[in-house]
């Protein structure tokens, strides 16, 4: 198995995980709220994964379109949800005309692109005029951890950052919108409060990636994965993601 398809698979289990968490339900659907589409709107979710958001805005009554830049959780998706419009594409690129959908949503997305002006003006491009525009991400540089050593704790946080293309792309998302000459923009601030095991991969995944930069040692690494073991069995793990969630208006120019 290639490391990239062990982290496809990795990451498909985290989201399986996270989504039917309570915080990510009630997330998803504050998005569909947002995008405000009528029945049978076009609408598409970039970055799409396995395909979840895909498959509830289509039981919403919505033409949904997933699009996702791997071939693995294109194929994931497809056989998940057998009746729904799953694409191959990336966020600059994408395999729809000009101004052909009513609704853009990116779920943790645009922390991964290092241009994110250039995705916005490629949803803009897609976009019908008065189309709607659903943007949400963590700010990977706030991560609210407990532990007993905080200074590590916020080493890892920070390093683990560094390592993302545009980890502060979810504070940028109004001035974003703005300077790319959309309408009618909110931001909204949300907290997903974690304290259950099942959470305990990503952190692990922060530590070992602050691990990989050098900014810990192996030890330390062991020591605050141990700690963070730990607290998780006896119901002591914390965890929360400061996560923005941001919607706007395609002008009619």
């Amino acid at each position: 198995m290639s490391k990239t398809t062990e982290h496809t698979d990795s990451l498909i289990r985290m989201l399986d995980v996270v989504d039917v968490m309570p915080e990510a339900v009630a997330l998803r659907a504050r998005s569909y709220e947002l995008l405000d589409l009528p029945d049978g709107a076009a609408v598409v979710d970039v970055g799409c994964g396995a395909g979840r958001a895909v498959a509830e805005l289509a039981e919403q009554g919505r033409r949904a379109t997933g699009v996702d830049v791997s071939e693995k959780m294109i194929a994931v998706a497809r056989r998940r949800w057998p009746g729904a419009d799953f694409r191959v594409g990336d966020a600059f690129d994408l395999p729809l005309d000009d101004r052909e959908v009513a609704g853009y949503r990116a779920d943790k997305v645009f922390h991964e692109l290092a241009d994110a002006a250039r995705a916005l003006k490629e949803a803009r491009r897609v976009l019908a005029p008065d189309g709607r525009i659903v943007l949400i991400g963590q700010d990977w540089d706030t991560f609210i951890i407990d532990s007993d050593d905080p200074a590590l704790t916020r080493t890892i946080v920070h390093a683990r950052a560094d390592m993302i293309p545009h980890p502060w792309a979810a504070r940028r998302y109004r001035n974003l919108f703005l300077e790319g000459g959309f309408e009618d923009v909110v931001v909204e601030a949300h907290v997903g409060v974690f304290t259950d095991a099942a959470m305990l991969p990503m952190l692990t995944g922060i530590a070992e990636g602050a691990r990989t930069t050098g900014a810990i040692t192996p030890e330390q690494e062991a020591a605050w994965v141990a700690e963070q073991n730990e607290r998780a069995r006896m119901s002591r793990m914390f965890l929360a993601l400061p996560i923005f969630v941001a919607a706007a208006r395609r002008s009619r120019e």
